[in-house]
């Protein structure tokens, strides 16, 4: 109520029929089951509380200090008291870049449900969260005002709560006799709820083994070569048997797809051989655009379906980082299960849930403790040869063709005076664009400081 306030003249006997009028006009017609609005309710006037009562709102006291706690707290044990389907509307600016985001975001990509949002002012960013409708406050209760919204007394017993003194009743004035009480006052002070909200998944990262739903999915792979490259000495044969093994061992036996992005001009030949002959697909990028290449065909390519998919990138925490947002609303949206590996431990908990994260290097261990019996095979594709392989440009060809068929045909294409004039023209843009963005930060410490050089030059002469 602190964020989103009954504004001053508003009959508060009107604030469910608000919200069902809203969620009506989605589409959305059953019942609404419970209604808690939270808040220091110490200055809140009898008529108010008895206004919400009468309609079907409980009314939660709280400090304001430790609403966040306590709401959140609230929020999550009401989750794991209605499991999914159902539906969740939350009244607050705390959702959306706020103290819920990042814990709220990690638990709907593990049980989802369908999310509601009312806030006191516009959100200008991207949302991780997938939601159904994001309002303004002021403007649900603005349309109920317009709609000559009939308000009908509510049968549901709703009650007045301190969360402080776990005390509750159903009479506004001793509500306010409670809340203006020598016991009250004490226990608030004595016994001071939390501030800070329990983030309830930041315990969650371990493997956890497959679900029937996703252990005989597809298996598709991003690997950006340029932060998790193939260690030295290391065989690349080896690459897709770690990875398949690390999938088997989680009871994941889904066919495995796995594209490589780098700068193929400048990796040794024996690698390339080594991936594309095991079934590696290879893509040509160069380091200022992988991640954006990668970006598009993440979002775009095979995993923008909704058929459930198991996706895995393998990348640094930075390049991870930037994927989370959008990442982990096609991760809800469609329903995809996640893995990841990365070069080096993040220094923070992503926002992105996955059901399996390793070290690059310690996931390439898993073939070398386990022996492989090679087995004569009637054809390349019959071992997941270089026929079953793919080869792009993603220079020439943004998205997901030309298919170049060999690794030879590939090489063909680069070593052409077509791709050179293409990269070279991708290279010098990203060079003037940083040139021009170190001319810009120069301007602007000139603007900002050059003044006070003048000043301080003028007084020392």
């Amino acid at each position: 109520m602190k964020d989103c306030p009954i504004p001053e003249g508003y009959d508060a006997g009107r604030i469910r029929a608000s919200l069902e009028a809203a969620f009506k006009e989605r589409g959305y017609s059953g019942a609404v089951s419970s209604i808690t609005a939270y808040g220091d309710q110490t200055q809140t006037p009898v008529h108010i509380l008895q206004g919400l009562l009468s309609t079907g709102v409980s009314v939660a006291h709280i400090r304001s200090e430790s609403t966040n706690y306590i709401m959140y707290r609230d929020i999550v044990e009401w989750r794991g008291q209605n499991p999914p389907p159902a539906t969740m509307m939350i009244i607050s600016d705390q959702v959306m870049g706020g103290d819920f985001s990042w814990d709220l975001a990690r638990l709907q990509q593990r049980s989802q449900y369908n999310l509601f949002i009312a806030r006191s002012k516009a959100h200008r960013f991207l949302s991780v969260l997938p939601t159904s409708a994001i309002w303004l406050w002021e403007k649900i209760l603005e349309d109920s005002n317009n709609n000559g919204i009939e308000i009908i007394s509510s049968p549901l017993a709703m009650v007045l709560c301190c969360k402080s003194c776990n005390f509750d009743c159903q009479s506004p004035k001793k509500f306010r006799k409670h809340l203006s009480s020598y016991k009250h006052a004490r226990q608030e002070s004595v016994c001071p709820q939390r501030t800070q909200i329990n983030l309830v998944t930041e315990t969650w990262g371990r493997n956890y083994a497959a679900t029937p739903e996703y252990a005989t999915a597809k298996i598709l792979v991003w690997w950006n070569m340029f932060d998790c490259p193939i260690p030295e000495g290391y065989d690349a044969h080896r690459v897709r048997p770690s990875l398949e093994e690390a999938f088997k061992k989680l009871g994941y036996s889904g066919p495995v797809s796995i594209t490589a992005y780098g700068d193929l001009n400048h990796t040794p030949e024996h690698l390339l051989r080594g991936l594309s002959s095991s079934g590696v697909g290879l893509a040509h990028t160069i380091f200022d655009v992988t991640y954006n290449r990668m970006y598009k065909d993440l979002l775009y390519g095979p995993a923008s379906n909704s058929t459930p998919t198991n996706l895995m990138v393998i990348a640094n925490a930075d390049t991870l980082q930037a994927f989370s947002t959008s990442l982990v609303r096609q991760l809800q949206a469609q329903k995809h299960n996640l893995f990841l590996a990365y070069s080096s431990r993040p220094y923070k908990m992503f926002v992105m849930l996955p059901s399996a994260e390793w070290l690059w290097h310690s996931l390439l261990d898993v073939s070398e403790k386990t022996k492989y019996v090679l087995q004569k095979c009637t054809s390349e594709s019959d071992r997941g040869g270089e026929s079953s392989a793919m080869f792009y440009c993603k220079l020439c060809r943004d998205g997901p063709g030309p298919d170049y068929r060999s690794l030879d045909n590939l090489r063909t294409h680069l070593s052409s005076e077509e791709h050179a004039q293409k990269e070279s023209g991708i290279t010098a843009f990203f060079q003037l664009k940083m040139k021009n963005r170190n001319k810009s930060s120069l301007a602007q410490y000139d603007r900002k400081h050059r003044q006070q050089w003048r000043q301080a030059s003028f007084f020392f002469i």
